[in-house]
């Protein structure tokens, strides 16, 4: 009796596991036949909990945010760089001569380049140059073939200035690095960090408004003495065509 109802179990446990593996056939077969949809249906379920919540989705915004201010950022400067070398574009062949840079010492002392235009093409000495950005610096000796220039950051260089916000003079001094001193003929001018510095109005050389700069720091005062450091836009250790102004007479 005990024997009967022991094959009767081991039966019925034959039948469980067949009736388990003939289900994981059929789900076998049903995926070959939908060709894994079911699957991704069956994960689509079983993986919604796990979704990214709301603190991803602010995430995600943040950085869709956070590249469209970079493209933004990006286009301003490129429209900005434009507008720079238009200006310079419309000065006239009359009034400009061309040149290219064939050597430079942007990091001694002296700091100069040489351009490949000299007294045969016209230059004189004191004609001032500019490049894409602004205002470069002034020639200071010619040969038949070529022109040396003094840059605005050279201790040998000084420049008038202007500035539109506050409607001031100043003048622009070189101190041998990278960052030209503005002394200011007012102690109490109210000159702020990014104000954008140009060429003097007031000058009988150098036509007024041309692009110079901005103001990266200011000074504390020194005996009644207003003094700034200015951020350069026009990069002589980059550019390679420039514009020479015919000095006026």
């Amino acid at each position: 009796m005990v024997e009967n109802q022991r094959i009767s179990t081991n039966r019925w446990w034959h039948k469980k596991k067949n009736w388990g593996l003939f289900i994981f056939l059929l789900f076998l077969l049903i995926a070959r036949i939908s060709k894994g949809s079911l699957y991704k249906d069956l994960y689509f379920f079983i993986s919604k909990p796990f979704w990214p919540g709301q603190f991803q989705r602010e995430v995600l915004t943040k950085s869709i945010e956070q590249e469209f201010l970079l493209r933004l950022d990006q286009l301003e400067k490129d429209n900005k760089r434009l507008r720079e070398i238009l200006s310079l574009q419309r000065l006239s062949d009359s009034e400009t001569i061309s040149a290219t840079v064939i050597s430079r010492k942007t990091g001694s002392w002296w700091r100069q380049i040489i351009l490949n235009k000299g007294a045969k093409d016209g230059v004189e000495v004191g004609s001032f140059v500019v490049g894409p950005g602004g205002l470069l610096g002034r020639v200071n000796n010619t040969s038949l073939f070529t022109s040396s220039v003094t840059l605005l950051t050279s201790p040998e260089s000084k420049v008038g200035i202007w500035i539109e916000r506050i409607q001031s003079h100043g003048l622009l001094v070189g101190l041998g690095n990278d960052y030209p001193k503005v002394i200011f003929y007012d102690k109490d001018v109210d000159i702020e960090v990014g104000d954008f510095v140009v060429s003097s109005p007031a000058s009988t050389l150098l036509p007024p408004n041309i692009p110079i700069g901005l103001i990266k720091s200011v000074d504390a005062e020194l005996k009644g003495q207003k003094t700034a450091n200015l951020f350069l836009i026009a990069k002589p250790q980059a550019i390679d065509w420039v514009q020479i102004l015919k000095v006026k007479i």
